[in-house]
């Protein structure tokens, strides 16, 4: 039971560390567009990420070499710059009165969430390679009880995330408080698109 503490103690502080991932759960949860479903997908993902990670981590650690890294890193860029187009140009809309408000379609949500799941480097490095090195030196039934806490610690996370901030968007209805959400996820997302493109010239210069 220690183990299954360990691991949800471990996990938890992994989670909440602000990311694309946690942004976009927040999103969600802000406009009230299918809460579950990100959640659960972010869940079961990091659910089969940390199983990889305590199980299986002597394959995987020979696996993500500098150069899968770079690629991801190359794709989550353009996944960022792709999700803050879509942002600004949605807002640019909005002020010349050519579009209202709609919810983006399920296929769009779902493809949103396996993007910034999965093309962030850091969600391997933290499921996989930290979990899994940390637990390295368990036993069996240790490791079981550590990946059931830490992955109980992922849904936790992701849902009281999506579900908090569903739960403060009833009073958040405003178009000038909206301004500032979309403005301040634009912002956040430039910064890591800014960040990913320094670690993709470190690699180059390296």
């Amino acid at each position: 039971m220690s183990f299954l503490i360990l691991g949800f103690i471990t996990g938890m502080s992994l989670i909440l560390a602000l990311g694309p991932q946690n942004i976009f759960v927040i999103e969600q949860g802000l406009k009230k567009e299918f809460v579950f479903i990100v959640c659960l997908i972010c869940s079961i993902s990091d659910l089969l990420l940390i199983f990889f990670g305590i199980f299986i981590f002597h394959y995987f650690q020979f696996f993500f070499t500098p150069t899968i890294e770079l690629v991801l890193n190359i794709l989550l860029l353009i996944f960022l710059l792709h999700f803050i187009w879509n942002k600004i140009h949605t807002e640019i809309k909005k002020l010349n009165l050519t579009t209202q408000n709609t919810q983006q379609p399920l296929s769009s949500v779902i493809y949103k969430t396996f993007g910034f799941t999965y093309l962030n480097p850091h969600v391997y490095s933290d499921t996989v390679f930290f979990l899994g090195n940390f637990s390295k030196d368990l036993i069996i039934n240790q490791k079981l009880f550590f990946w059931i806490g830490a992955s109980l610690a992922s849904f936790v996370a992701f849902f009281m995330l999506g579900y908090m901030s569903k739960y403060l968007s009833n009073y958040l209805k405003t178009k000038k408080i909206w301004k500032i959400i979309n403005l301040t996820i634009v912002l956040f997302m430039s910064f890591l698109a800014i960040y990913v493109s320094i670690n993709i010239i470190n690699f180059f210069n390296s």
